[in-house]
Formats: C-alpha cells, sequence, structure tokens
C-alpha cells in the first residue's frame, strides 16, 4: 500500500498556513495543472484532482482539526465528511471563471447586502464633554426608494423575466469534464430586468434622503472619540440590514481648564507676597469651586492636587483628578513708591531669603573657574 502524502505538502504550505494562504496557493496550483490547459496530460489530471481534494479538506475548519488529528482516516471517519465545500466553492468558482476570462470581482451574488456604514463629525463645549448631552447631527444617506419600494421599476410597471437566464438568475457553463453556474451577466441575478426605471431612482431601488438624529453623548467623551449608533447607516441591498452611525467628537478649548485624559490642569497666577506669605484661594472646579491653602515660600510652577475633581471615565466609575499649577506674577506697572520699598527690601533680604538663586549662582562661579 501506498503512503500516504501529506496534505501541506502537497499544496505545499506549512501546518499553520492561514486559510487565505491555502486559497491562494490552490488558486495557483489549480490553475497551472487544470485539465483544460493540460489537454492529454494524465500526470496534470492527477495532479490537479490531488491538489483540489488536499484544499477540500484544509479549508473546512473542521476537517482541517480532524485531519491535524488523525491523518486521512480520521477525516473519513467523521460524519458528514464531503457535505460541505466551505470556502472551497467559492475559490473554485473563481479559477473557472478565469477559464471564460471573467474575473471574480465581476463575480455577483444575488444574496442580501449589509447597507455601508456613515460617518458624521459634531463639535461640543468642553463642559457638554465632561457632563454629557444630546447633538442633531444630519445624515444623508441612501434610503429605499419611497417611489418604487425598492423594485426600480416605475411605480404601475412590472419587471420582465431576463430573456438569458430565464428567471433563474444564474448560467450554466461547462469546461471539459467540470460545470458550474455562474451569475447572469444580463439580470446580475436578479432573474428579472426593468424596462422602465424609476424616475425617482433611475432604477436602483435607492434615493438619498437627509435626515436629522438626536445623538446621546455620555459623560467623559474626549477629543476623538467614536461613537457608533446602531442601524443607523444605510439602507442594506436585497433585504439586507441597515449600516451603523459613527458620530466622531471634537470638544471645543475651555478657557480655563485643559485636559490630560481623565485629569484636568487649571494654573492659576498668584501674586508675589501671597507665595511669599502664604494665602488660601477658591479655586474653579468642574462642580463649582473648591478652598486650596498655599503655603509660605511657595515656587512658581508648584502643582497642588485637588482629587477626584477631574472627568469622570467614559467606562466606569472612575473619576480624574484636578491638577493646580501656581504662577507667581511679577509686578509690573509700580510707582515710585513701589519702587523705592522693593529696593529697600531687597536691601534688607539680600540673598539670605533666596536659597534657589544662591545655590545657582555658587554652582555658577564654579563652573566658570574651569
Amino acid at each position: 500500500m501506498a503512503e500516504e502524502k501529506d496534505l501541506y505538502s502537497i499544496l505545499g504550505v506549512g501546518r499553520n498556513a492561514s486559510g487565505e494562504e491555502l486559497k491562494q496557493t490552490y488558486r495557483r496550483l489549480a490553475l497551472k495543472y487544470h485539465p483544460d490547459r493540460n489537454k492529454g496530460d494524465k500526470r496534470a489530471e492527477e495532479k490537479f484532482k490531488e491538489v483540489t481534494n488536499a484544499y477540500q479538506i484544509l479549508s473546512d475548519p473542521e476537517k482541517r482539526v480532524l485531519y491535524d488529528q488523525g491523518g486521512i482516516e480520521g477525516v473519513n471517519a467523521s460524519a458528514g465528511f464531503g457535505a460541505g465545500f466551505g470556502g472551497f466553492s467559492d475559490v473554485f468558482s473563481d479559477i473557472f471563471e478565469d477559464f471564460f476570462g471573467m474575473g471574480s470581482r465581476t463575480r455577483q451574488r444575488q444574496r442580501s447586502v449589509r447597507g455601508s456604514d456613515l460617518v458624521v463629525e459634531t463639535e461640543i463645549a468642553f463642559m457638554e464633554a465632561v457632563k454629557g448631552t444630546e447633538k442633531e447631527v444630519e445624515v444623508k444617506r441612501d434610503e429605499t426608494c419611497r417611489s418604487c419600494r425598492g423594485d426600480g421599476a416605475e411605480p404601475g410597471t412590472k419587471r420582465k423575466t431576463c430573456h438569458r437566464c430565464q428567471g433563474t438568475g444564474q448560467i450554466s457553463m461547462s469546461s471539459g469534464f467540470f460545470s458550474i453556474n455562474r451569475t447572469c451577466d444580463v439580470c446580475r441575478g436578479a432573474g428579472s430586468v426593468i424596462e422602465r426605471p424609476c424616475r425617482t431612482c433611475r432604477g436602483t431601488g435607492r434615493e438619498e434622503v437627509s435626515r436629522r438624529i438626536t445623538v446621546r453623548i455620555p459623560p467623559g467623551v474626549d477629543q476623538g472619540t467614536r461613537l457608533r449608533i446602531p442601524d443607523e447607516g444605510e439602507a442594506g441591498h436585497r433585504g439586507g440590514s441597515r449600516g451603523d452611525l459613527y458620530v466622531d467628537i471634537f470638544v471645543e478649548p475651555h478657557e480655563i481648564f485643559k485636559r490630560h485624559g481623565p485629569d484636568i490642569l487649571c494654573e492659576v497666577p498668584i501674586s508675589f507676597p501671597e507665595a511669599a506669605l502664604g494665602t488660601e484661594l477658591d479655586i474653579p472646579t468642574l462642580n463649582g469651586k473648591a478652598a486650596l491653602k498655599i503655603p509660605p515660600g511657595t515656587q512658581t510652577g508648584k502643582i497642588f492636587r485637588l482629587k477626584g475633581k477631574g472627568i469622570p471615565a467614559l467606562r466606569g466609575s472612575d473619576t480624574g483628578d484636578q491638577h493646580v499649577r501656581v504662577v507667581v506674577e511679577t509686578p509690573t506697572g509700580l510707582n515710585a513708591i513701589q519702587k523705592e520699598l522693593l529696593m529697600k527690601f531687597a536691601e534688607e533680604a539680600g540673598d539670605r531669603v533666596n536659597p534657589l538663586s544662591r545655590s545657582f549662582f555658587n554652582k555658577v562661579k564654579e563652573f566658570l573657574k574651569v
């Protein structure tokens, strides 16, 4: 008894080959060894049957698992062997039609097709992103024609049975010892043709309609968030389901707050005396105001955290924090008396009250000695 050939070796692929890799490899081999391209060549005919059998098994996920576990005997022993061909019929049809000069891209199947998804944009205010809101968006989409109700024929008229396929939507084709049906190129598989197209949709069965749709925007959305609104896209073809609508969110900048994920940042100016002596400020937050103590000797750029004062998470129950960066404001527009007082303060304080400056310039002196 001849030793059983490994199906993966027959196709020349690895055991971890993807379904797409199997399909492309089989298509190439089948075209190479097809009997119509190798008239009278028995070896090519046997090779064609061999690669076809290998692909038929390996392209079926269930059969592939059985083969990997128990070889061809495991496949033959399983119930329902040979009942389904999975993607085999699709790729075989592609190959067959290539012999008639028709690529698979032109083949159409008369089955229900889901409608296309649509994308629109909307702009919201910063606080609307924080609190959530509702917005109306205008959507232009294809819907079933209201005049012909999707039939494509002018109201009061009917479709006529296709003369080419006699209403079947399929045309039988033969090549050598193979026979297969393909979609009728006249009616495109519908089985009927339109003699008087609908004037509203010009026979397409669809028309563009503008709709205003209310979109609920949840709290916590951020710049670039995309929301999915099910079944608000374009209508499907031949009874297919409607597509979805996607709404891209753009958030207007705020004059006080800047967002970093769930956290927010605001900068608060304080005077030199407030920074030196300390103070207590009322800080704006997303939900009113909050008291913040500024300790004596606070330097510009110091950041304080207000826990839980940020933005609620889009998913979950967490809330971010608010970060407050203080900026010590240098006084401007001083009058003569104010200038004199500052000069007296500088003379009295010297560098004793400026440890950062003293440290820095000491380092500069050491550096310049090098």
